[in-house]
């Protein structure tokens, strides 16, 4: 079946039951400065699912396109990608396990023709510390199903993945139970990583089972939430039952929610009966174009060409909606899902420009049901033939840079061969290869030097994106909270000067400079930046406390109006920072700090530059001299 059937018969499904469609939103959500992409089909529900009115009603369904970057060295084998679709739908108005079960399994079964013999469950085995009972309602409604069917489907008790792989499965069993590192949703996992407030609740997974053949026996014993290859999850009902309280029990919800996920690809790869995801249409294509240009074939070179299908696939997506290859933020993540992709072509012996030849064969698979690829087509391949001719340059530089380095020295060591791909896009693989093709020599411990400097370069990553969720700070020493202040200083001073509340967008600061992106039409005048800078410097200047304490969130937005964009995201109680005097205060935010304890802490302000961001969007950088 093609993957536009399968989306367009999913939505008519789910329509039919009352639910109503809705467009996707883009990779990128605007409103959303803690995370680059959508990730899931859910995250862009969340505040429907904490709560707010859905402008469409309760019950919504729709097919997402999201982007994990984090999945990008996973990519290779038969069913990781880092594009892909989310067939999803939600009931945010209560539920009824057994219809939902039973809508699925039409779906799966009539509407998608898949075999009803290869089909296995997963629920929740429950979690008696807690108080959180095993989800026997969702076991009994999935064994109902296999009964009507004339199909065996006896209980398994597992626990974690760990415990399947020893234990494996025994004849007639169907339906697995196992813990909550598999069988539980909350935004941060498991039951003890579930944030105070947030709702929560067992999770019910599909799996197709490919059969005996496709078994890695080097996993272990076949069970369904092994990767071993047999099995396949397709999709997921999420049960949110639960809240969790501040004393860190759970309450059950008067009227719990449902959302529902399946990928698109795998649920195609499920009714051609392949476990390998790139020979449905989504790919094909791409793979057919590849062997063209390299004479190559798919067998032989597979985990090359599905780097190259996928990470086009992403580029393309993100090309789509108006990115470019930078070195930041999106930028960054598409401009390395291009240089990947550009190098597994050179393994493959393609070594001219290519990817204006695979391009529009990546916008035909989607302009069916996404029209403005089509509008886009000649942009998109000119965006990424730049990016393209621009690396092969890059990739020049890197051979001499080598060849620079290996006449200096008698022996590279593993942080030269991290320069090379750090600074030059010159992978690991490629560059240990040509030094031995030059009789160059290498220090066993050059393995071990790189990857303590690919060690360091994660961990600075990894600030960078705590700080993303935390004020945007790239660290905590004295510059980064006087910036952080200052950056709170700068938002109360544009809603003086422009008149109207402006939105924080995101921010980011480091030792240098901060940077504060804010909602506003319009260019700012230079007498609007001088008198913005005028009033932050007379709060330095006046050397006003800053204070900071703890507070139920709706005391401190509806009765302390702090500014805070996240209503709905925040927990029961918060930190609200205030500057200034509390009873006349400069700025009442919440926040989780850090900050300076006095405005006169943090020198002269000056904005170095005022522009777009994007649509709506302003930006402003400013240092503190």
């Amino acid at each position: 079946m093609k993957s536009h059937e399968i989306r367009e018969k999913y939505v008519q499904f789910m329509s039919a039951c009352g639910y109503a469609p809705v467009e996707p939103v883009g990779l990128v959500l605007d409103d959303d400065p803690t995370t680059l992409f959508t990730g899931s089909g859910m995250q862009p529900m969340v505040p429907y699912l904490l709560g707010q009115q859905h402008p469409n009603g309760t019950r919504l369904v729709n097919s997402q396109p999201c982007i994990r970057a984090q999945d990008m060295d996973e990519v290779g084998d038969n069913r990781h990608t880092t594009f892909f679709e989310m067939l999803g739908d939600w009931s945010l108005d209560g539920f009824s396990k057994k219809q939902q079960i039973e809508w699925l399994f039409e779906f799966l079964t009539v509407d998608l023709g898949l075999d009803p013999t290869k089909i296995y469950v997963s629920c929740f085995i429950g979690d008696e510390a807690n108080g959180i009972p095993r989800d026997t309602e969702t076991a009994k409604a999935w064994q109902d199903i296999f009964a009507a069917q004339g199909i065996p489907a006896e209980i398994a008790e597992v626990g974690s993945a760990l415990d399947g792989d020893r234990r494996g499965m025994n004849a007639g069993e169907r339906i697995f139970y196992y813990d909550d590192t598999q069988n539980w949703w909350s935004r941060n996992g498991g039951i003890a990583t579930t944030p105070q407030g947030d709702p929560c609740g067992p999770d019910n997974e599909v799996f197709y089972d490919f059969g005996e053949s496709a078994h890695d026996a080097s996993y272990g014993a076949p069970h369904p939430a092994s990767d071993s290859g047999r099995f396949m999850e397709i999709c997921n009902k999420v049960w949110m039952q639960y809240r969790r309280q501040p004393d860190g029990s759970f309450a059950p919800l008067d009227q719990g929610k449902v959302d529902f996920g399946g990928g698109l690809s795998r649920l195609v790869a499920a009714t051609l009966d392949t476990p390998d995801i790139f020979k449905t249409d989504l790919y094909q294509p791409i793979i057919s174009a590849l062997e063209n240009l390299s004479s190559k074939n798919y067998n032989s070179n597979q985990a090359a060409m599905r780097v190259i299908a996928d990470h086009l696939t992403g580029a393309v997506w993100l090309a789509s909606q108006g990115l470019a290859p930078s070195n930041k933020e999106q930028g960054y993540v598409m401009r390395r899902l291009l240089r990947r992709a550009i190098l597994r072509a050179l393994d493959l012996g393609i070594e001219q420009d290519f990817l204006p030849q695979l391009v529009p064969g990546v916008i035909e698979i989607y302009s069916d049901s996404y029209p403005h690829f089509d509008a886009l087509g000649d942009k998109i391949v000119t965006v990424l033939e730049c990016e393209e001719q621009a690396f092969r340059k890059t990739l020049g530089r890197g051979l001499r840079e080598l060849e620079k380095l290996a006449k200096y020295k008698p022996q590279l060591e593993g942080k030269d061969i991290f320069k090379l791909q750090d600074t030059y896009g010159f992978p690991r693989e490629l560059a240990v290869e040509e030094i031995f093709r030059l009789g160059h020599k290498l220090s066993e411990n050059w393995n071990a030097e790189f990857d303590d400097e690919l060690t360091a370069q994660r961990q600075r990553s990894q600030t960078a994106s705590k700080g993303t969720f935390k004020g945007g700070l790239e660290g905590d020493a004295e510059i980064h909270k006087r910036y952080h202040t200052a950056t709170h200083l700068l938002g109360a001073a544009l809603n003086q000067v422009l008149g109207v509340r402006v939105a924080q967008r995101g921010s980011h600061i480091n030792d240098q400079r901060l940077r504060l992106d804010f909602t506003y039409d319009e260019k700012l005048s230079d007498q609007q930046i001088s008198a913005v800078e005028k009033i932050v410097n007379q709060a330095i200047t006046d050397d006003l406390p800053v204070s900071f304490g703890e507070y139920d969130t709706d005391y401190a937005l509806d009765v302390m109006h702090a500014t805070g964009e996240f209503r709905d995201k925040y927990s029961e109680r918060v930190t609200v920072y205030i500057v200034g005097d509390p009873k006349t205060p400069f700025t009442v935010d919440i926040c989780g700090g850090p900050h300076v304890k006095r405005t006169g802490e943090l020198g002269k302000f000056k904005i170095i530059k005022e522009q777009s961001s994007s649509a709506g969007v302003r930006r402003i950088k400013a240092i503190l001299a």
